[in-house]
């Protein structure tokens, strides 16, 4: 598997943020929508809790999403495979925030890791970089929302 993470610290409560995190349905309100992330839809209950699922549509196929893991306000794990178009296979993906509350801030850890099928390994460094930068527009999307929360 290939890993990737994105940290920041907010002004922002741990279990604030986690609310955000888990409002699916709220995304609209921090997070724009970009040429990887068309939106999430299809959410099986809101604010999702462990077992939750949910569809995101995007370019390259669409991601059918879990909640995996759920420990407010502490951590939330994203289990994602996304199906790719044309059949190409898909890429496993899982994704983590990891909420650590400080005394004036809480360190937040976005980590995603992903599997891609075999035969499309040679594009890997570009699959990987389109996650990283995803991942920190996410990031630091979420920060600049929940720095206004304090």
């Amino acid at each position: 598997m290939t890993e990737i993470s994105a940290e920041a610290n907010i002004l922002c409560d741990a279990d604030a943020i986690f609310g955000v995190i888990t409002d699916l349905e709220g995304q609209d309100r921090w997070l724009t929508k970009s040429s990887s992330f068309r939106g999430t839809s299809a959410i099986s209950e809101n604010p999702v809790t462990l077992g939750s699922t949910y569809r995101e549509p995007g370019p390259l196929g669409v991601r059918k999403g879990e909640v995996t893991e759920f420990d407010r306000p502490g951590s939330i794990a994203f289990h994602q495979p996304m199906t790719l178009r044309f059949g190409l296979g898909t890429i496993d993906v899982l994704m983590r925030y990891t909420l650590d509350q400080g005394t004036e801030s809480t360190h937040v850890t976005r980590a995603v890791s992903f599997q891609i099928p075999r035969h499309l390994k040679p594009i890997e460094p570009i699959v990987k970089l389109a996650f990283s930068v995803e991942s920190a527009r996410t990031l630091f999307a979420l920060k600049a929302y929940a720095d206004t929360l304090k």
